[in-house]
């Protein structure tokens, strides 16, 4: 009896999900494709950073241009983005026509069949034109399956007017050492400026975007040849400890859940004296229309302890069609507009060159308007070239990835880990306890899926 009702339980929710899945894809029907009108109607996933705010602003730039295509817009912020894209094209939910994804993503999901290529974009768009490392991390199999919007690695912002009150001189290549060195002088709580802001949200590409790069130039690494987690090592126990204390001593309160638009908006207005993040945020900075310290920003490269390489990421935000989508030929217009040459020629129009889209394009870092307006230039063109996926730490990793490391299984890691991470900086957990508990994670997944015994 009690398996006849169980089984009974397993029918009604087998026809349960089978009428839910009917539903989705007559929604999906009735949503995508060709609309009223005889417009087709993309609906394009993207993240809530400025420079896709800039994007969607423009796009009717776009529909102007192909009045037979519309535009519907889901923005998100970065987290949600990632759960939702992820779970849509992992399900073939089909609700998207352009997902905004990542170094990371692209190559998993190209393997998995979850994107179509864009091997077929023409001539004029100049694949060639894409900036090499960007262009390799979204490619399998010498295969392009996204187009970056824009490229990044990372750097230290400063405040130039606090730095030169103190008598401070940033090197082109500054140390964690001489960064905590910094924070101290410039802190100033009483008068709303903190030493330094970083990353605190918990996330595999929030607060451990910044912490994996920590870890790799402190030596550490996140799993050892054989896959075994390495979470528990003196490396990330040191590079973990820096964090903590730094931002217990020197940085805002509440900092566990910033992230990089909370640290963006602190910094431009004048709160935080030092932040190390996405080189993405130079123009923003740098645009007195959107920063109160634009005419005192400085820059330098992001800082190391012991291992350089592994101190600056490599990541772009990017544009895919996933397979799912029933209008691959519009969509394939839209990215290649979205990143184009005339794309960047219509941001500095509209914005100024210093607002143009960075780290995709090596026309951009030639052009002498933008060399003009970008002071940053050259540290983030150095920083994305230098970057080396191969080699993220001074020891042997089975991955690549400088942030992340390239398996399915690190967004659910990496998040799991992150969590105890926030939790160490909000000092809720020991740094100890954060350590202990994410190996623990770590090994547990790293087991269940097969990678250790």
């Amino acid at each position: 009896m009690h398996l006849f009702r169980r089984a009974s339980r397993r029918a009604r929710g087998l026809v349960a999900f089978l009428i839910g899945l009917l539903l989705v894809q007559l929604v999906n029907a009735c949503s995508a494709g060709p609309q009223a009108g005889g417009k087709t109607r993309l609906t394009i996933a993207t993240v809530n950073n400025g420079d896709m705010v800039v994007m969607q602003e423009l796009s009717s730039q776009f529909e102007a241009d192909n009045p037979d295509i519309e535009l519907r817009w889901v923005v998100l912020e970065e987290n949600i983005l990632r759960q939702r894209t992820t779970t849509d094209v992992a399900s073939q939910g089909g609700q998207f026509d352009v997902l905004t994804i990542g170094s990371y993503e692209a190559p998993i999901w190209a393997r998995r069949g979850w994107l179509r290529s864009l091997d077929g974009l023409p001539a004029d768009y100049d694949v060639d034109d894409l900036l090499d490392p960007i262009r390799t991390g979204l490619s399998y199999e010498d295969t392009l399956y996204a187009v970056p919007f824009y490229g990044e690695s990372s750097m230290l912002y400063y405040r130039t007017d606090l730095f030169d009150k103190a008598g401070i001189t940033v090197p082109q290549n500054p140390t964690y050492d001489q960064v905590a060195d910094w924070a101290s002088q410039v802190h100033d709580p009483e008068n709303g400026v903190y030493g330094i802001c970083l990353r605190g949200k918990p996330g595999w590409g929030e607060n451990m975007g910044f912490l994996s790069t920590l870890v790799n130039t402190y030596g550490g690494r996140w799993f050892d040849m054989d896959w075994n987690p390495t979470i528990d090592t003196p490396e990330w126990q040191n590079a973990i400890s820096f964090y903590v204390d730094i931002m217990k001593q020197y940085g805002p309160p509440g900092a566990s859940s910033n992230g990089f638009n909370e640290n963006l908006a602190l910094f431009s207005t004048g709160k935080c004296g030092m932040w190390v993040d996405a080189t993405v945020a130079a123009g923003l900075l740098s645009n007195p229309e959107a920063s109160q310290v634009a005419d005192v920003v400085g820059f330098a490269r992001a800082p190391v302890a012991s291992y350089p390489n592994g101190s600056n990421w490599l990541w772009s935000w990017a544009l895919a069609i996933p397979a799912t989508s029933q209008s691959p030929e519009a969509a394939e217009r839209f990215v290649a507009w979205a990143t184009s040459k005339e794309y960047i020629q219509l941001v500095a129009e509209e914005y100024g060159w210093v607002a143009v889209p960075p780290g995709t394009r090596k026309s951009t870092y030639a052009n002498p308007n933008y060399q003009a307006e970008a002071p940053f230039a050259e540290i983030v063109l150095n920083s994305i070239q230098s970057a080396d996926i191969t080699n993220p730490s001074p020891k042997p990793t089975p991955y690549k990835g400088v942030q992340y490391v390239d398996i399915p299984e690190f967004q659910a890691i990496g998040t799991q880990v992150g969590q105890r991470m926030a939790a160490a900086l909000a000092d809720n957990l020991s740094v100890e306890q954060a350590i202990a508990r994410s190996q623990n994670v770590a090994e547990r997944f790293m087991r269940h899926t097969g990678y250790i015994e």
